[in-house]
């Protein structure tokens, strides 16, 4: 009989998949290194490429018998600025500098930014910062057809190189033509989350909803200051959400950047929205095989923020040790989670429960499972809510999301703490405590003897019915 999948800690992993990962044989190990959920980056590769990957996770998760969840991650509006006629110049601090609408190959006194709502937005004083915020300029002057800047801080630049705007709101849509290509392609293959980029405002959310239609969980990347402006709007229609460090780490200065982390993932648990942290989190893994102890701290401080889920980019996307990223990532999560002090801080910080019926009993499950010292909770789940609530818990026993549908298993992959088990229906209470406990012993978690609380809702199949609690035992 294969042995059945159990991973020692609650908080979740995200592995990005790119060069160094794209065969079946790093897949399986990086999966049974600890990853839960596979990101396919669309800024890259092509969609024959991501299909192939696609269809390689298929098969793991076939052959392990355990749902993994697929995060297809869109672009986005990069905006880039154009050309130079040698490739490259050297910007001094002090001198000045023009971004204009002519196409023609720049200069080291000008360049093409292909952007008129930029110019149209930009205001004298307004900052622009180019290459991940190696460079900065201020505008002096605005024209019909150009910026006249002043260069704050200077430094090679060179073609195609990326632009941000912190200080403003540009009227354009979080879905370029190619994300809208890239996303039907994601949700004709199946993948369960949709990483939507570079969202300023909620109707960027209810755009890719509308898109999506329920085939997949939208995931909004929270890495503009003006998505921080409006972030309850934005966490009251996402389905999950990222704390997307490298351009939220561009656009606020870096003493900004651990505060809005800390607000982003506790505003997202209140409202019981997934929520997952991730770049640079052992960044010199790419390179090295081991991290520094500065980046097992900062994924440490993701763990005790409450996080559901960590993630790994160019570490296992383009690193040399993707497998031993993945497995310090899980061994360093791992080890938080088993400190007493990690309790304390998750006991402190855990939300009030909602006023509504199914918010109360996934309360009380938690209660009950720490009194009566339960092996596990058992949420049978259609939609995901009901172990998506539980999981806003953060109780000490394990959370089995229980489920019909092979969609809602893989997407509570993302949930903290929830082992997602996709199950067929019952039609009795009776017939459902004695599911529950029957695959609790079969999970490996929990023995025979134990108690667990089982959460359903009555009558069965229907989704936000959550109303029924009821404590068995194993046998």
């Amino acid at each position: 009989m294969r042995q059945k999948l159990r991973r020692r800690r609650r908080t979740k992993i995200v592995a990005t998949i790119g060069p160094a990962s794209s065969t079946a044989e790093i897949l399986l190990r990086l999966f049974h290194a600890g990853a839960d959920i596979f990101r396919l980056n669309f800024s890259h590769g092509t969609h024959e490429d991501h299909a192939r990957r696609i269809g390689f996770i298929r098969e793991i998760e076939r052959s392990e018998g355990h749902p993994i969840g697929i995060l297809a991650d869109v672009q986005g509006p990069k905006l880039r600025v154009g050309r130079f006629g040698g490739g490259r110049v050297q910007l001094q601090t002090g001198q000045e500098f023009t971004l204009d609408l002519n196409p023609t190959p720049g200069d080291v006194r000008r360049v093409n930014l292909p952007h008129p709502e930029i110019i149209a937005a930009a205001g004298i004083g307004t900052t622009l910062l180019l290459d991940d915020g190696k460079l900065r300029l201020r505008v002096v002057h605005r024209r019909d057809d150009r910026l006249e800047t002043e260069v704050v801080v200077g430094g090679p630049l060179s073609d195609r190189k990326g632009v941000n705007v912190p200080d403003m709101v540009l009227p354009i849509p979080a879905l370029t033509a190619k994300d809208r290509e890239d996303l039907a392609f994601a949700l004709d293959h199946g993948a369960d989350f949709i990483g939507l980029s570079f969202v300023q405002r909620a109707e960027d959310v209810a755009e890719a909803k509308a898109i999506a239609d329920g085939r997949a969980w939208i995931m909004t990347k929270l890495e503009k200051p003006q998505a921080l402006q409006n972030l309850d709007a934005i966490l009251a229609l996402s389905d999950a959400v990222m704390v997307a460090r490298g351009d939220l780490g561009v656009e606020l200065p870096p003493e900004e950047v651990p505060l809005a982390q800390k607000r982003i993932v506790r505003a997202a648990r209140m409202l019981g929205r997934p929520v997952v942290v991730a770049t640079q989190m052992l960044e010199s893994m790419i390179n090295a095989p081991a991290p520094t102890r500065a980046e097992a701290s900062d994924v440490a401080t993701a763990v005790f923020d409450g996080a559901d889920a960590v993630m790994l980019s160019a570490e296992t996307a383009a690193g040399q040790y993707p497998f031993e990223a993945v497995n310090f990532m899980d061994r360093i999560v791992a080890r938080v989670e088993q400190d007493s002090g990690w309790r304390d801080v998750i006991e402190a910080s855990r939300p009030a429960p909602e006023h509504a019926i199914a918010d109360a009993l996934a309360a009380a499950s938690r209660q009950i499972a720490h009194t009566i010292d339960a092996g596990a909770i058992c949420a049978f789940t259609e939609s995901g809510s009901t172990a998506l609530r539980v999981s806003r818990e953060r109780p000490e026993a394990p959370i089995i999301g229980l489920t019909t549908s092979e969609a809602t298993g893989r997407r509570l992959a993302v949930a903290w703490g929830v082992h997602p088990v996709v199950t067929t229906v019952t039609h009795s209470m009776s017939e459902t405590v004695g599911r529950a406990a029957r695959l609790a012993a079969q999970e490996g978690l929990a023995a025979h003897g134990d108690h667990i609380v089982v959460i359903a809702g009555l009558p069965f199949g229907h989704p936000g019915s959550t109303n029924a609690l009821r404590v068995a035992v194993v046998k």
